[in-house]
């Protein structure tokens, strides 16, 4: 089972992108190793759907976090050291003597460096060996969750001709012979090993990047559940790109699977979404959520209509692209998937009798896949009159309070259908109509 989305959903969620700024990958993108990125972007593009696995990584990272250690490995060296071990291979012994042989004498004639970099590449593997030994012999005290590869790659470096190899003085000059022996060695009898654990080193870089920004941000971490337990509940639960965001409680299940959300504009409702689909989605991959608590049933995906834009190139007007995103949404819920599906300001791009019978049908036809969680916004206030006999519906506002003739609002979640109808009056503090009178 694999976790679906689409690219509407990780754009309006500001999901992914590596220099975009305010999204969620670049807000854990503190790593420092290439071979780093590469695993964030690899999580990020491929949640988890098995509750043991999430929870599993989740401690992992918690773990760190706790911990407090900090990466030690010198980022410079390990490119040196990746480079000299991808830099071909030491398959037979006598002709790497050979080969580095010539490498040093033309070394001395012309301006070849490749012996110089056979050097540079064997003094880094050292030193990052050494390191590694030492923050593994640190993790097995503190008892990580990764005992089983800490034991092996400690293993790995007990070998009595490794351990001789890492006792080797970098400031000395190192013979051809040494150098052959020790090429050969690394390239083909511990080929594998050593890619084994320069992907440790890396994982390690973002276990520690990812949980720093955790400790940074006052983050906390998801408890995944079983599906058919269909519970998504947070407490606290912020967008975690926007500084001091105020949490709000969420509490979804299958007797109450559909959120109906109301509230004026710049209330907060589409932040509210964003906050509860991307801490879903974090949670998936077992990073830190914005939230006090967070605790959700796994999802088979998640779908998002936030900011639907017309589409020139295939001829869709505003509403149209609306009601092909519904449709889309209708065909994964009807699949029989545990998705989440969230709607904000459904057929706003056509007239209000249309839109209000189209939200109330739509608001309706959802509620009765149960297996699924649905948030549906709408400025309609009075679909949620008429929904009010639906069991499986939670009604749910974001507040205005007026200073005087001036809104303000508060980004807490309330209970109920908002009685808001403030458009008119904004226009007005705005001055646009003395403007067009004079």
């Amino acid at each position: 089972m694999s976790f679906n989305t689409d690219k509407q959903t990780v754009e309006e969620l500001n999901l992914l992108g590596k220099f975009r700024q305010g999204s969620v990958y670049h807000l854990f993108n503190e790593v420092k190793t290439r071979g780093g990125e590469q695993l964030l972007d690899q999580m990020f593009r491929n949640p988890l759907t098995d509750a043991e696995s999430i929870n599993q990584r989740s401690r992992i990272f918690q773990f760190f976090q706790q911990s407090t250690l900090g990466f030690s490995f010198d980022v410079q060296q390990l490119n040196i050291m990746r480079e000299y071990l991808d830099a071909g291979s030491g398959r037979n012994a006598i002709s790497t003597t050979l080969i580095i042989f010539t490498q040093k004498l033309l070394s001395k004639l012309t301006r070849d460096e490749r012996y110089k970099k056979s050097v540079q590449g064997l003094q880094a593997t050292i030193v990052t060996l050494n390191r590694c030994h030492g923050i593994l012999e640190v993790l097995q005290q503190l008892k990580s969750p990764l005992a089983n590869r800490v034991n092996q790659l400690l293993q790995l470096l007990s070998d009595k001709q490794l351990e001789k190899f890492r006792t080797i003085d970098i400031y000395a000059d190192i013979t051809v012979t040494t150098l052959a022996q020790y090429d050969h060695l690394l390239k083909s009898r511990f080929q594998s090993e050593m890619d084994d654990l320069l992907q440790f080193i890396y994982e390690l870089d973002l276990y520690i990047a990812v949980s720093q920004v955790a400790r940074k941000k006052g983050f906390t971490y998801a408890r995944a559940l079983p599906p058919d337990l269909n519970v998504l509940k947070a407490s606290r639960l912020a967008h975690p790109c926007i500084d001091k965001a105020i949490g709000n409680d969420i509490h979804m299940s299958e007797a109450q699977n559909v959120i109906f959300l109301t509230g004026a504009n710049m209330a907060g409702k589409s932040t509210l979404m964003k906050s509860i689909g991307i801490g879903l989605y974090l949670a998936h991959i077992g990073f830190p959520v914005a939230a006090e608590t967070f605790e959700f049933s796994v999802r088979e995906g998640m779908y998002s209509s936030i900011n639907v834009a017309d589409n020139i190139g295939l001829g869709y007007s505003h509403f149209y692209a609306e009601v092909v995103r519904v449709k889309q949404a209708a065909d994964a819920a009807s699949s029989g998937k545990r998705l989440l599906l969230m709607f904000d300001e459904l057929f706003k791009g056509t007239n209000v009798k249309d839109a209000y019978d189209g939200t109330l049908a739509v608001s309706e036809a959802f509620a009765e896949y149960q297996d699924c969680l649905f948030i549906v916004s709408t400025h309609i206030i009075e679909v949620g009159e008429a929904l009010k006999g639906t069991e499986n519906i939670q009604f749910r506002y974001m507040p205005t309070i007026m200073d005087g003739v001036r809104p303000r609002y508060t980004y807490i979640l309330e209970e109920g259908i908002t009685e808001d109808r403030q458009g008119m009056l904004i226009i007005r503090n705005e001055g646009i109509l003395d403007m067009l009178k004079n």
